[in-house]
Order: structure tokens, then C-alpha cells, then sequence
């Protein structure tokens, strides 16, 4: 069953999306929720004393519809992965064999209840989540691992299991609080594209930047600092990343991306300040997404198109790759740290 947002009346309360079944890895302080039911998504990313991931007041936790909007029906939170788009799109007509293939929002994953494969070894904890292609032939696997240290690893693969070549983007799909303290942290004159904006004037669609500044309508964008960037907007950004790292920081703790930029060849970069909403009559509301992906944009179409970065699989073959995730404190000068409580 679809659940819809509740408009114009008070919410009953949500389900807490451990009410469908879950699973957790816990090692070294750090605790990660993963719920089956939800798509495989992680509901709970704790490190470095702090619990990382945004919910929605507005969208329950709820079971995916495959072929449903994914925005308006499950974007209620958490840490979930976009295969083989994020948008939905149709399969450009020149691809051999999957040619016109019609690929939902946010991709099949998140509407699937993955088999789930859960083992604790000396070394820690791992939960591998087995998805299986609806729309094109593929099996794609997520091995979630949290070591003695608390460290956390996901490692990836996905097989093609055609004969033909195949093409697809991959993201994931973690959504943060978007606060005042809210700091990104990439690495400083990367490229930067546009994907889209929203109540802001930053130029047009598929423009290109040096991150973190993007000029606009005479104004200088920085965006280490999101919130102050705007009283109200939202947009999409895409990043190259030659060191392979991308840090969020909230305050006096951050967490950290590290991956293999050869293998992971973007970051999205998705900011919401009371910007955007799928919702005509709900207000809009406060979010960020920090999200090492293959490819871009976020339709698998436009990155085959004008974007020219999908990636492929050949027939037969197995493409892996992995993100670690770091949680640590993280020292404040004493002159930042006497500014912020000023503004507080």
C-alpha cells in the first residue's frame, strides 16, 4: 500500500521503521541500521557519538511500490542506494538490447526486499543485502561491514547477467539535517556542474564551476557553508573528486566519504533549504544529501546524452567498488568556537 503525507491535519504517529524488521552492525561505538523491508535502506548511521541521518516529518517509513514516485511515497529518510538510474528515464533507443527500457524513480532497489545475509566474525559485523534486476539483467550486492574500531565499509558489485553490454548510474542516497553548522568539505577547485535550482539564480543547467563558489545574478555562492548561502533555495550540484574524499561536518564532529576515485567518479551534492518540496500544499523543508555515485546526472538518459559519464558492464562480467564511512571530533579554533556560540 502507497502511504501518502497528510496535509491541512495533524500526523498520526509514524511507524518507526524498526516496526518492519531490522538489522544491526555494532562495533567500536558505531551502530548501523539497516531495514530489509525499506529497500535494504539504513535507517540508523551512528559514529563519533552522533546519529548522522535526516527523517521525514512528512513521509512515513513504508514498504516501495516498484513504479511509484519515489519522492512523494518513500523519501521519508535514512541511507538508501539509486540503481541503475536515480531519475526516471527511458533507455536511449541506440543501446543495443536494452534500448527503450522504461526505468522507474530512484532506479528498482529501493522498491525490492533484498535477501539478507547477516554474519559476526572476530573482526566485526557484515550484513550483505542481494538485489535482482527487474527492467535490465543484473544482480547487485551491498556488503555492509562495521569493524572492532567502528569503522564502516560498503562494498559493492553488481553482474551483468546478459551477454550484451550495459549501461547504468549508481548513487548513494544518504540524506543529513541541514543546520546553521552545517560545513562541506571537498576538495577545494574540483569541477562542478549545475543539475538543477531551485528559488536561486545560479546559471544554467549543466554550467560549469570550481567548487565551492558558483557565481549568480551578481552574487558569489560559497557553499562550504550551505545554510547562509540563501534565505530559501535548493539545487543539485555534481562534483569530480580527485582525492576520493568528501566530509561532512556538523559542528564539532564530521563524517567522511573515502573511496577510489576511479572507481567512484562523483559526488552529488543535493541541498535543500526550505526550497523544494513534491508537494504542492506542504511546506518546504530543510535536508542535504552528501553522495559518492558513479555517473552523472541523476537520470541514467542525460548522463548517456550530453552528459557522456554512464558507466558499463560488459556481458557476463562483475563491476565492484566500495565507500568507506569515518566518523570523528574534530578541533574548533577557539575564535570560530566564540563566533558560533555568539550567533547561537
Amino acid at each position: 500500500m502507497i502511504r501518502l503525507p497528510f496535509f491541512g491535519r495533524s500526523r498520526p504517529a509514524f511507524p518507526d521503521p524498526r516496526d518492519f524488521g531490522y538489522v544491526e552492525l555494532r562495533g567500536g561505538g558505531t551502530r548501523v541500521m539497516i531495514v530489509p523491508a525499506l529497500g535494504g535502506r539504513i535507517v540508523e548511521l551512528e559514529l563519533a557519538g552522533r546519529q548522522w541521518l535526516w527523517s521525514s516529518d512528512i513521509i512515513p517509513a513504508s514498504p516501495g511500490v516498484d513504479g511509484a514516485s519515489y519522492v512523494e511515497t518513500a523519501d521519508s529518510g535514512g541511507f538508501d542506494e539509486c540503481f541503475p538510474t536515480v531519475g526516471a528515464c527511458r533507455v536511449p533507443g541506440w543501446v543495443r538490447r536494452f534500448g527503450g527500457a522504461e526505468l522507474p524513480d530512484h532506479g528498482e532497489l529501493w522498491s525490492q526486499t533484498p535477501a539478507i545475509d547477516v554474519r559476526t566474525s572476530p573482526e566485526g559485523q557484515m550484513a550483505q543485502c542481494t538485489w535482482t534486476g527487474v527492467r535490465l539483467p543484473y544482480l547487485f550486492r551491498r556488503t555492509a561491514r562495521v569493524d572492532a574500531q567502528g569503522h564502516v565499509r560498503l562494498e559493492y558489485s553488481v553482474q551483468n547477467q546478459s551477454g550484451d553490454r550495459m549501461p547504468f548510474i549508481w548513487s548513494t542516497h544518504p540524506l543529513f539535517p541541514l543546520t546553521p553548522d552545517t560545513r562541506i568539505v571537498l576538495h577545494e577547485g574540483s569541477r562542478l556542474r549545475l543539475y538543477a535550482r531551485h528559488g536561486i539564480e545560479l546559471g544554467e543547467p549543466r554550467s560549469e564551476h570550481r567548487w565551492p563558489v558558483i557565481r549568480g545574478a551578481g552574487k558569489v555562492n560559497d557553499f562550504v557553508a550551505p545554510w547562509d548561502v540563501a534565505r530559501k533555495y535548493a539545487c543539485k550540484l555534481f562534483l569530480d573528486t580527485p582525492d576520493g574524499v568528501a566530509t561532512l561536518r556538523e559542528g564539532d564532529r564530521e563524517l567522511r566519504f573515502r573511496f577510489s576515485p576511479s572507481e567512484v567518479t562523483h559526488v552529488g551534492l543535493w541541498i535543500n533549504k526550505r526550497g523544494w518540496t513534491p508537494f504542492r500544499d506542504e511546506e518546504p523543508y530543510c535536508n542535504l544529501g552528501l553522495e559518492p555515485c558513479i555517473g552523472a546526472p541523476d537520470t541514467l538518459s542525460e548522463a548517456l546524452g550530453d552528459w557522456k559519464s554512464p558507466a558499463w558492464i560488459e556481458g557476463g562480467e562483475t563491476r565492484h567498488w566500495s565507500v568507506s564511512i569515518e566518523g570523528s571530533a574534530v578541533t574548533i579554533p577557539a575564535r570560530a568556537a566564540a563566533a558560533q556560540a555568539a550567533d547561537g
